[in-house]
């Protein structure tokens, strides 16, 4: 069998897998549904996040990944394993595949050595990891090898990557456990607190989809949404408005635009420079919170805007690494870590 190289952005929210020659071929929500007594899993992806409340005590949905890295190891390579034989059509374990995985720039050594072993064991002949923020930069087609800085922020579900680029390495960089996920708590938290209704993750993750927002807006929107009555124990209708969900996650978007400006304060002048000229890109799913880039570009002083399919840019970004992993290596240490041959499981 002849391999092929595959680029997996290994989500805390998603998974998606881009494949040479036939671009992102897969997008699964990181979600297993386990039967905790015979500790089988029946479902993955998004047969298993329509379960999430809604299954009987002995099952229960698990999300193996949590702020970016792997939380559970075996649940992650069950699952890994189960994709991987979907976008190799069955044979996953037989084909020799070149495999990049991105990993958050905050990633300690335990956590990067995990990913690797976790890509060896479902089947990758040689597995790779790339930081976040770079996949994302060439995801996004900026051009990461000249002498120009550019700013990237790429906010998924568990961790937002801030990162300023130039000649092929990351100058600067930070990790905000702050993402989509947090966001969902947020709402969560704040209905149980101002109308002491119980919602689901799935009805706040849409209530944020749907009318959540970063700044005040002069029509403000409202959802009707069912849940469970905290005090009666009865389930329950509100209309709940974006302000309300505004006020929800306040806090920590706040906490994320910190962030860019402390990466902006901690950023060499000259590349302060390109920066102003080239802007602020934003990736991620969570950079399409309704006026979030609006948020910045006030609060910096920089025009702030959202890259070209946001959500897929760190997939295109690990696929498009790999294809060139010989010339990417000699531009820089930041660029790639350190990969995994399997058999011998030889660092290299």
């Amino acid at each position: 069998m002849f391999g092929t190289d595959i680029g997996i952005d290994l989500g805390t929210a998603t998974i998606l897998i881009y494949e040479k020659k036939r671009g992102v071929v897969l997008r699964e929500p990181s979600v297993a549904a386990v039967d905790t007594e015979t500790g089988s899993i029946l479902a993955v992806g998004y047969e298993a996040k329509n379960m999430v409340g809604r299954t009987p005590g002995s099952i229960v949905s698990v999300r193996p990944l949590r702020d970016g890295v792997i939380a559970d190891y075996s649940m992650t390579e069950a699952m890994l394993q189960y994709f991987m034989r979907r976008v190799t059509r069955g044979w996953g374990r037989f084909f020799k595949n070149r495999v990049m995985i991105c990993v958050p720039s905050g990633a300690t050594d335990v956590e990067r050595r995990a990913v690797l072993e976790a890509a060896v064991e479902v089947g990758a002949k040689e597995a790779y990891l790339i930081e976040e923020p770079m996949a994302a930069a060439i995801g996004a087609s900026l051009n990461v090898e000249e002498a120009r800085g550019k700013m990237l922020v790429d906010i998924g579900g568990g961790t937002t990557d801030i990162a300023v680029i130039s000649l092929g390495g990351v100058v600067i960089s930070k990790s905000l456990r702050i993402g989509g996920d947090k966001f969902d708590e947020g709402i969560m938290r704040y209905l149980r607190k101002q109308y002491n209704l119980a919602i689901g993750e799935q009805t706040a993750e849409n209530l944020k989809i749907m009318i959540g927002t970063c700044m005040p807006l002069e029509d403000d929107a409202r959802m009707l949404i069912k849940g469970r009555d905290l005090v009666q124990g009865l389930p329950r209708q509100i209309e709940v408005s974006s302000s309300a969900v505004n006020m929800a996650i306040g806090e920590m978007v706040q906490a994320l635009v910190d962030g860019v400006r402390n990466v902006l304060e901690l950023t060499p002048p000259e590349l302060s420079a390109d920066i102003i000229d080239g802007g602020i890109v934003l990736t991620g799913g969570g950079s399409q919170l309704k006026g979030l880039t609006d948020l910045i570009t006030q609060q910096t002083g920089i025009h702030c805007f959202i890259a070209d399919n946001p959500m897929e840019c760190v997939a295109l970004g690990t696929g498009k690494a790999l294809a060139e992993i010989d010339r990417l290596r000699r531009l820089g240490r930041n660029v790639l870590f350190a990969g995994m041959r399997r058999g011998r499981r030889r660092r290299f």
